[in-house]
């Protein structure tokens, strides 16, 4: 760990200027703390997407966390929900969403910050995954400084602790749009449905959840060992779930697995 530390010390006093995509997760919050300790707070500048895919708590999350480490933020609307490729949710969803946050990025370097490298938070772990994002990454010329450093997820978690920093142990907490499987045209108020109901069952003590929208109907996943729990409370959360909008609600007795819906492609 001491190594890799050192490798990314050394990454950002080589590039000087950037600006850090900041989604509120661990990742990308660890780059923006880096970024601000090796490059100063005018040199190292997060930018916040503000989306209807982004969950409010990660947006809120996101700038208190640049207010507690003096990180200075920008906020862009990368509009991507009025992006026709995206709106259809296809296999490279991902691509599109991902391609509209840099194009915003640009726009705003272009006018306020020339020569500002862009910055995402994406690791070594990623890699094995199926994440069009990185391609999109790729074209845009946005960089990674963990994935080059090779910081795993884990080890990006051990880092963050390090520092105290209050995400660490933060749940992943993918954008809003993987509840949806491919095909399923995603609109705002889908969107809100999805984070009106998580939200539901975060108030019922379910921290680590994803509420999955298949042909208007909600179904649940939580971790196996909180799948008990779940089903003594199903009774009293259902009717709040379907007061929301949807059509019924289910649980997914598999439990919690982030990225089910790229089993379609995966496989």
């Amino acid at each position: 760990m001491r190594e890799k530390e050192s490798l990314l010390e050394q990454w950002f006093r080589e590039r000087r200027k950037v600006l850090v995509a900041l989604s509120g997760g661990v990742d990308s919050c660890l780059v923006a703390y880096m970024a601000r300790k090796y490059l100063g707070r005018d040199y190292a500048i997060s930018v916040i997407g503000v989306s209807p895919s982004l969950k409010t708590k990660d947006y809120e999350l996101a700038v208190d966390f640049c207010k507690q480490n003096d990180i200075k933020y920008i906020e862009v609307n990368p509009d991507e929900i009025n992006d026709p490729n995206y709106a259809s949710n296809p296999l490279n969803r991902c691509y599109f969403c991902k391609d509209n946050l840099y194009r915003s990025m640009h726009a705003l370097r272009n006018v306020k910050f020339p020569g500002y490298l862009l910055l995402n938070g994406s690791n070594y772990s990623d890699f094995g995954d199926y994440r069009p994002g990185l391609k999109a990454a790729e074209e845009n010329k946005a960089y990674s400084p963990l994935a080059d450093c090779g910081f795993t997820k884990d080890e990006i978690r051990l880092l963050a602790k390090k520092y105290k920093l209050s995400v660490w142990d933060k749940p992943a907490s993918p954008c809003l749009s993987s509840r949806f499987p491919y095909g399923e045209a995603i609109t705002a108020e889908k969107l809100q449905m999805v984070e009106k109901a998580e939200n539901l069952l975060n108030a019922h003590g379910f921290d680590e959840v994803r509420v999955r929208y298949i042909n208007s109907v909600a179904r649940i996943e939580v971790p196996v060992k909180l799948i008990a729990a779940l089903e003594t409370k199903f009774a009293e959360i259902e009717p709040d779930i379907l007061s929301i909008g949807f059509f019924a609600c289910e649980i997914d007795t598999e439990g919690l697995v982030s990225g089910k819906l790229n089993w379609v492609v995966n496989r």
